[in-house]
């Protein structure tokens, strides 16, 4: 599984979060203890709860928090070159899951923490530069960045007020390597989804993806609107796939295949020093029925996607009303979702701005008659203000369709991408107000969209048979 992310974007943890899950769920195939205790020691043991005081009080349940690491030096280059992955490892986290397993053992609920979230840090000791630092506003990806897993454990408690019962940093190989030894995970998508980052390219349909095709898959956050809320959907969408995989699979059943999934896990985790092989082995003989409608996923509520902090940027502040009764919840070992029958989620996209405040001229960028009348007619339906007066564009023998508007109506491109599949955003300063689009050869339809903030739509619960190829 030695593959990699692209330049600048780090790998996303849901990765790391199947990638550890599936562990505990391998042990449900009641392999022996023996088998599961020698490979006990690939383990690096860190101790994430050193001196730490006024912590929350135990709860119900175990909660797991799961932090993905870098580790792009241990790719090849010719796997950095095919997956889009450049520059140098960074070691870093950016991103951030709580998985709360509940005490009967038949239910996950997975919580992702955006990695913008804002946070006041505690005064604390800087691991890199040995310096005091006082209490001062950060993201939460730099609590890593500035005090390791310790800091970063005191700092999720001090926002969620759980209990941390155990730590797991998974390095993103060993979620590539699993996925290889699994033989794929399948994962489906109505639209086609492109992204030149990192160089992720699905057609509509249903696919079986390798490692890297993987990584790709849960690292991309250009592919519609919705930039990092977005990214974070497709991550759980991807762990609710995994453990599909991994629970229906002959996996579990082959001692051989087991010991192979394990390796390739465990040579790249990092697990405080409470998590050994007995507790593998009780949660798996616990899980051993365990499939994807036991679990369910959602994201911390956030009152503002984009929360300007001056020396920071833009942030993601948390609603603290609605943020509180989740934790509570997680607190009091409840479901985070009533039960009820399973449906598909809206197939409309959500998008920040309403198409009717969105004025859009469609150009043709291909030799295809008519093609720019179609696309305007297709927008108008969808609700767009289109000029209703299509012409030929000065570029010819464009494939991927191009959306080009001024960096002041940016919300209003994202909106209008993602009503075009696989279309590309470009910035044109002083253009104004009116969008352009220019219709490629590889335009095939207009995907609706409704009107609701992308990080109000990812923090809708859904359970994993719910997203679940059909």
């Amino acid at each position: 599984m030695p593959y990699a992310p692209p330049p600048r974007r780090r790998p996303r943890w849901a990765m790391r979060a199947a990638t550890t899950l599936s562990v505990v769920v391998l042990a449900s195939a009641g392999i022996g203890h023996a088998v599961v205790s020698s490979l006990d020691a690939d383990i690096t043991r860190i101790d994430p709860f050193r001196d730490m005081k006024n912590r929350p009080p135990t709860g119900h349940g175990m909660n797991v928090l799961l932090v993905g690491t870098d580790g792009r030096d241990r790719i090849s280059e010719q796997e950095r070159q095919r997956y889009r992955l450049g520059g140098q490892p960074c070691h870093c986290t950016d991103t951030m899951m709580i998985v709360h397993l509940s005490q009967d053992r038949e239910r996950a609920s997975v919580v992702s923490l955006p990695r913008d979230s804002y946070v006041d840090l505690p005064a604390h000791l800087d691991r890199n530069t040995g310096r005091q630092h006082p209490p001062h506003p950060v993201k939460l990806n730099a609590a890593y960045a500035e005090g390791g897993p310790a800091l970063t454990v005191s700092t999720v408690e001090s926002m969620t007020r759980l209990k941390i019962d155990h730590y797991l940093e998974v390095d993103f190989t060993a979620f590539m390597r699993t996925v290889d030894v699994l033989g794929g995970v399948q994962i489906c998508t109505a639209v086609p989804m492109k992204d030149t980052y990192t160089g992720l390219d699905l057609a509509a349909g249903v696919h079986t993806l390798t490692g890297g095709q993987a990584l790709q898959y849960v690292r991309s956050r250009h592919v519609d609107g919705a930039s990092d809320f977005g990214r974070m959907k497709r991550q759980q969408l991807f762990l609710a796939a995994l453990i599909e995989r991994a629970t229906s699979s002959r996996v579990l059943l082959n001692p051989m295949k087991f010991r192979d999934v394990t390796r390739a896990v465990l040579g790249s985790v990092r697990a405080d020093q409470g998590f050994h092989t007995d507790e593998l082995l009780d949660l798996g003989r616990a899980m051993r029925n365990f499939s994807p409608s036991s679990s369910e996923f959602t994201t911390v509520p956030v009152a503002q996607a984009s929360f300007p902090v001056k020396g920071l940027g833009s942030t993601v502040k948390w609603d603290p009303a609605q943020a509180d009764r989740l934790f509570r919840t997680l607190r009091d070992d409840r479901p985070l979702a009533a039960r009820r029958p399973a449906r598909r989620p809206d197939a409309a996209t959500a998008v920040e701005i309403p198409p009717q405040r969105i004025r859009v001229q469609v150009e043709n960028g291909t030799d295809t008659a008519g093609l720019a009348r179609r696309v305007d007619t297709a927008l108008a339906a969808a609700g767009f203000a289109t000029t209703k007066a299509p012409v030929d564009a000065r570029q010819r023998g464009v494939t991927r369709t191009l959306v080009f508007y001024d960096p002041r109506w940016d919300r209003s491109a994202r909106s209008l991408a993602a009503a075009l599949p696989g279309s590309e955003l470009r910035a044109v300063p002083g253009q104004g107000a009116t969008l352009r689009v220019v219709a490629g050869s590889g335009f095939r339809q207009v995907r609706q969209v409704r009107v609701r903030t992308v990080a109000q739509d990812s923090t809708e619960v859904v359970r994993g048979d719910q997203v679940a190829c059909d």
